[in-house]
């Protein structure tokens, strides 16, 4: 009895410390008071209105180091306050977000508008106000004009498929992490990434090379008129290996070796990063000395970070919510909830809260969205049967609620966005075995190769009406298999296809699960995202020739070549 008091006491102490915290927060305590004055201020004061606002603010530290060759090429340190503004007037039903069907192709590009406000990196209570207020009034402004622009389309236009309000209610989260600030051994990196980049100078066939790492330090502060309040900080380290070459007929070649982690600790270590740098100097000669793939459509395996990278473009951005809504989209998915829509073995979720996988950190990762919803992980697929979408706080017809989906780059309008995709597969053999059914594919077709594809830089779908509903990846390493078990580098291709096509043609898995780590540009900017997988065997996959450069190679040898 005395251990549930003490306890009760001690957690009323530590949310009252919570609360104090977080109350003095000076970039917080400006933004509530802010948000407070224009509630009461603004909720009338236009023809439409106001019935929501929310603040969000990124306090972004940055160090970025890059070396070429032993020599220190990049030494750039940089802070700053974006502030962007979330405002509704009119009703949840329909408010000034509702998408336009005019002569941007109904809606598509919307997004594609960027503006923040700069907020004093001192914790200034008025200066910031002020850039509040300023980003506020015309946010405002700019929100009764649009809205009467929508209302007036009503009347000329057919009716919308998907009548859907345009904002859904969401829970009050309050949660006051810690704030993060920049920490490196910048002397120790330079050092490192300087000695590193040397190794280069022993192969001058390398046209560029470089050895860089990026940390950040991020602190995000939300509020909004619903009570919600947040403070969540991150850091983050990326340090990557590239070079580049190219072939004689003039084409470029490209590879990276990329490292994530959250803290500077888990970097990779001189070991890992020497045995990176091999490894991306052999790959990267045989690519440079291999034979051009021809166009080519037959059975292929595409390794785990690659699958990845494949389904995050193909999949991923077709099952996210705003997609099925947007009158000029090609809404993929739109009418296959409840029906097969991969092989009944793959089940694919979005988890944003997790932190890691086998160690590995991920760098979608986050705990509430940027509409200030918390995470959540979302079955997309079970079992080849569509599920569900991933969800902001616009609503589609079936799907009401945000699932903690709603994301941005700082300045951009937040949509449905993945975060950390995984494909999951009950049907899971080892890659040996995966090669082994890919020959027998390959005989059973009376093809004379397979492919496998080791490593893909990304690429683009196009989700949207009046283009071919179709994807181009850009593959880095290529390998043809012969049915004798020979393997092959080759160059110069691109895989090419359309979604539903793609996903009936998986017949197999590998159970060699990958992470793959990046940054996804969408219409709400630049998000980072993460995407695991293991390898997968497609009956069939087509590539097509990629763009040829036509500049040779430069004329003289380089001044690195051995006299």
């Amino acid at each position: 009895m005395r251990v549930g008091k003490f306890s009760t006491f001690l957690l009323l102490i530590l949310f009252l410390f919570n609360s104090l915290s977080a109350q003095e927060k000076p970039i917080l305590r400006a933004m509530e008071k802010e948000l407070q004055r224009s509630m009461e201020g603004l909720k009338n004061a236009g023809k439409e209105p106001l019935f929501f606002i929310q603040y969000e603010c990124l306090d972004e530290e940055r160090l970025r180091l890059s070396a070429s060759l032993g020599a220190l090429t990049q030494e750039d340190y940089g802070r700053e306050r974006n502030l962007s503004v979330d405002l509704r007037v009119g009703t949840p039903q329909l408010d000034n977000t509702h998408q336009l069907r005019g002569s941007y192709g109904m809606g598509v590009y919307e997004g594609l508008t960027y503006f923040v406000e700069p907020i004093p990196v001192e914790d200034d209570e008025f200066a910031i106000r002020d850039a509040i207020w300023r980003a506020t009034d015309r946010e405002f402004k700019k929100a009764q004009e649009r809205i009467m622009k929508i209302k007036a389309e009503r009347e000329t236009k057919v009716a919308e498929e998907d009548p859907s309000p345009d904002f859904s209610p969401a829970p009050k989260e309050v949660f006051i992490g810690d704030e993060v600030r920049l920490s490196l051994n910048k002397a120790f990196w330079i050092s490192k990434i300087r000695e590193l980049s040397k190794i280069f100078k022993s192969h001058p066939w390398i046209l560029s090379s470089s050895i860089s790492l990026t940390a950040t330090a991020q602190n995000r502060y939300i509020v909004n008129s619903e009570g919600t309040k947040i403070l969540e900080g991150i850091t983050r380290y990326n340090l990557n290996i590239y070079a580049e070459t190219k072939a004689q007929d003039g084409m470029r070649l490209y590879l990276t070796k990329p490292f994530f982690s959250f803290t500077e600790k888990d970097l990779p270590s001189e070991k890992e990063i020497l045995k990176a740098i091999e490894s991306l100097i052999n790959e990267l000669s045989s690519l440079r000395n291999a034979p051009l793939a021809e166009p080519y459509s037959g059975p292929a395996i595409l390794m785990n970070r690659a699958a990845g990278v494949f389904f995050h473009e193909i999949f991923g951005h077709r099952i996210e919510g705003h997609r099925q809504k947007l009158e000029g989209e090609g809404q993929t998915f739109k009418d296959k909830v409840g029906k097969k829509v991969l092989p009944d073995f793959i089940s694919v979720y979005d988890d944003p809260t997790m932190r890691e996988f086998r160690k590995k950190a991920l760098n979608g990762h986050y705990r509430y969205d940027n509409e200030g919803v918390r995470a959540q992980r979302v079955v997309v697929v079970e079992n080849g049967i569509l599920k569900n979408f991933l969800m902001g706080r616009s609503p589609i017809q079936g799907f009401p609620n945000s699932n903690g989906h709603g994301r941005r780059q700082i300045g951009y309008k937040p949509v449905a966005r993945q975060g950390v995709l995984f494909i999951e597969s009950k049907n899971e053999i080892p890659f040996e075995q995966l090669k082994k059914m890919l020959i027998e594919e390959c005989k059973r077709q009376n093809k004379p190769y397979g492919l496998i594809f080791e490593d893909i830089a990304g690429g683009f779908t196009v989700t949207e009406r009046g283009f071919v509903q179709a994807f181009n990846v850009t593959p880095l390493l290529v390998k043809k298999l012969y049915p004798d078990g020979k393997e092959e580098v080759v160059r110069g291709v691109n895989i090419v296809g359309t979604p539903l096509a793609s996903f009936s043609k998986i017949i197999a898995t590998g159970n060699d699960y990958e992470v793959f780590n990046g940054t996804c540009g969408a219409e709400s900017g630049g998000v980072p995202v993460s995407a695991i997988s293991s390898s997968i065997l497609t009956t069939e996959i087509e590539v097509e020739k990629k763009i040829k450069e036509q500049e040779k190679p430069p004329i003289l040898p380089s001044p690195l070549e051995k006299k």
